[in-house]
């Protein structure tokens, strides 16, 4: 069973998790900090704007993120659509965490090199 940063009651809010993601985790958590609390249509359009680069966050549009985050995020609306939640009134509540690093199998010069996962939570709570 997976754990959840944000529990909300079940009745009132639909999920998405994002599992082996391979985007920055760091990069995760500037977009997700930036998304939470924001309400669902404001939280798309800013998700978009960044990918086409109409809005920056800090200097910086973080578009490998935001293209998962994006994804995730219409995935969540259509749970919460299928729970017969109202979309006008859904809060976003994101958050990103480190997941497991492994070792590239490539040839001699590059066998050591790392890739690292990022697993992405989505929480969609209605207020």
């Amino acid at each position: 069973m997976l754990r959840y940063a944000f529990n909300p009651n079940p009745k009132k809010s639909a999920r998405v998790y994002g599992r082996a993601l391979r985007i920055s985790t760091k990069n995760s958590v500037i977009v997700c900090k930036a998304i939470t609390g924001m309400n669902l249509q404001k939280g798309k359009k800013f998700l978009e704007d960044l990918i086409s680069k109409r809005n920056n966050l800090n200097g910086k549009y973080y578009t490998n993120v935001t293209k998962e985050l994006l994804k995730l995020v219409k995935s969540a609306e259509a749970n919460a659509e299928f729970k017969g939640l109202d979309t006008e009134r859904l809060i976003i509540h994101a958050s990103a965490h480190k997941g497991f690093t492994f070792m590239r199998p490539r040839r001699l010069k590059m066998r050591r090199t790392r890739r690292k996962i990022t697993n992405i939570q989505i929480v969609l709570q209605q207020k």
